[in-house]
């Protein structure tokens, strides 16, 4: 099963964040600059949250908010038109 996250990064040297951006475009989508949206499963989360943990330094912080379905759902009401259409599947065809 897969849930919305919001992931957000405060990256002080620009050669670690290019590396932690582009990590992050492989995982989802970005909102802006260091923020970004992800549909993951429980493993996903667990290995981006690894694969993080060897780009960031103490000096850096990492946010990883997770949020249901009927939270990600009512974004819209608080930001522009359009800026979190959610692209959800809610049937899987298995063959």
């Amino acid at each position: 099963m897969k849930h919305w996250y919001l992931i957000c990064y405060d990256i002080r040297c620009p050669k670690r964040w290019r590396k932690a951006f582009k990590l992050l475009k492989a995982y989802g989508e970005s909102m802006q600059l260091s923020i970004f949206r992800c549909r993951l499963s429980q493993k996903e989360r667990e290995k981006l949250r690894w694969e993080l943990e060897q780009i960031l330094t103490p000096e850096d912080n990492l946010l990883l908010i997770g949020m249901c379905d009927r939270c990600q759902c009512r974004i819209p009401q608080y930001n522009r038109e359009n800026i979190w259409i959610p692209t959800i599947n809610r049937f899987q065809v298995i063959g």
